[in-house]
């Protein structure tokens, strides 16, 4: 069968990669994929009559790839073609799709519908409120901060809308930066205040048929941009951003006081399984969050909800009990907890889409490894050129780098692309550039196969965490 995974990035080729060790496929496209979709064998960065597809958002181009090309099965990766309704098309053309149809997309399209939904439902949510008022979002922040708040774009912001402050200063620029500044656009038009939880944050994933639901693994992400003790990365960044020069001095001295911030980014790594679930862990956050969502949802919405459903959960100690609340809801796998997880999946991944499309989910079983899988990213840090010194990833940064080094990193460990391009070299088009996973029977077998293998690349202004896999602060 003939396979097309739709998505730019490291999550996609990590799809990809798992749909090419299924004998049931014979061929797997990516679109619009990047420099690194033919990293393994059976994928091909998918061509419409020798051109790349323009991007995720080029629904028109995509179909009409998947017509041509015969294609028996179609895989989602990213929310904003899911939200564009890529799915409804496909299917209208015949073409079996995993993913939602674009009305449930609302779950992650909407994190103020999908709090409020989850608050009706009876999942376990933290505190919050919905404003589209920028003063009353304000007001409310001053009078319930204690110890953390946090604050997000109600709509798709590419997994940047999501604000944890340690301060009310902090909470205000970000209320100021969604709805007044507009970063984000008309996904800023709302916001959802919500109180900050402490405990174990917790990236888990199911599939589902729209009836019935397996769980489809777990990850522990690290999102802070720099490790905990990075203080001349921190600096780096921090000149980038305000173009004013500061002292290591004055920099360790704000560290110090706290008010240096770490800021959040789309994910600086990954490992999986999560150190902290077991099966115990699991059945709970499959009983009282991800079968309610799917049953209720149906029931409420009319609507079967088919794909990888992502509940970003925290594990918060409750009279002694581990209690796991949502913090958000994604309709699809998550990034870069994918590029862990899937390489750990033993099952046909063929058969999975097609028991979703079947809608036969209770009846296949999904079969990870027992390895554990650490990733680490690579990506554009702080670096000066003829525009000045930009501060990096997750902040504005350079592209057009050349990479050295890939080929000889592959022969170590696993290498997603997240941001490259293909010429006579590869050279970067991104924040995040690469994820290089280790896999080996332990975390420590795993980071040093990841470590070592991420030794061979380089790129000018190439920065990475050197404490993905540890226990640290995030």
């Amino acid at each position: 069968m003939k396979v097309l995974v739709v998505d730019a990035g490291g999550r996609g080729n990590a799809i990809a990669h798992s749909f090419s060790r299924s004998k049931r496929v014979k061929e797997v496209f990516v679109a619009p994929g990047n420099g690194g979709s033919e990293f393994f064998e059976k994928c091909t960065q998918a061509k419409l009559d020798g051109k790349s597809i323009p991007s995720i958002r080029a629904i028109d181009e995509i179909v009409t790839f998947a017509k041509k090309m015969e294609i028996d099965l179609a895989f989602i990766g990213p929310e904003e073609p899911l939200s564009l309704g890529i799915v409804d098309r496909l299917e209208e053309e015949g073409i079996p799709a995993v993913g939602p149809v674009r009305e449930a997309t609302i779950l992650e399209a909407s994190k103020c519908w999908a709090k409020d939904f989850l608050r009706k439902i009876g999942v376990p949510i933290p505190e919050y409120r919905n404003f589209d008022n920028p003063e009353e979002a304000k007001e409310y922040i001053r009078e319930k901060f204690e110890n953390g708040i946090v604050v997000k774009a109600d709509g798709l912001a590419a997994g940047k809308g999501v604000y944890v402050c340690d301060s009310v200063d902090e909470a205000l620029r970000a209320v100021d930066e969604i709805m007044i500044q507009r970063k984000f656009g008309d996904a800023g038009n709302r916001i959802v205040v919500e109180e900050r939880l402490r405990g174990i944050e917790v990236a888990f994933t199911a599939i589902s048929d729209g009836k019935n639901v397996r769980p489809f693994g777990h990850a522990k992400d690290y999102k802070r941009a720099f490790d905990p003790d990075d203080v001349e990365g921190l600096r780096n960044f921090y000149i980038g951003i305000t173009k004013k020069f500061v002292t290591k001095s004055e920099i360790e001295k704000l560290f110090r006081e706290g008010k240096l911030l770490n800021p959040n980014t789309g994910g600086m790594g990954a490992v999986s399984p999560h150190p902290d679930v077991n099966g115990e862990i699991e059945e709970k956050i499959m009983n009282l969050v991800v079968e309610p969502i799917i049953r209720e949802f149906r029931s409420q919405k009319g609507i079967e909800f088919r794909g990888v459903l992502y509940p970003v959960i925290m594990l918060v100690k409750e009279d002694e009990e581990l209690v796991p609340k949502v913090l958000e809801i994604n309709v699809r796998d998550c990034d870069p907890g994918a590029q862990v997880k899937l390489p750990r999946v033993e099952s046909d991944m063929a058969e999975i889409s097609l028991a979703v499309i079947d809608r036969r989910v209770d009846e296949i079983e999904i079969k990870f490894s027992n390895d554990i899988c650490v990733g680490v990213c690579a990506v554009s840090g702080a670096l000066k050129g003829r525009e000045g010194l930009k501060p990096g990833y997750p902040a504005d940064h350079y592209t057009s780098q050349p990479i050295t080094g890939i080929e000889d990193a592959m022969r170590e460990g696993m290498v997603y692309a997240n941001g490259i391009a293909k010429d006579d070299g590869f050279v970067t088009t991104g924040g995040r550039v690469l994820t290089v996973v280790g896999k080996g029977k332990s975390i420590d077998e795993a980071r040093q196969k990841a470590y070592s293998a991420l030794s061979r690349i380089d790129f000018p202004g190439m920065r990475y965490r050197k404490t993905i896999g540890l226990d640290v602060p995030e």
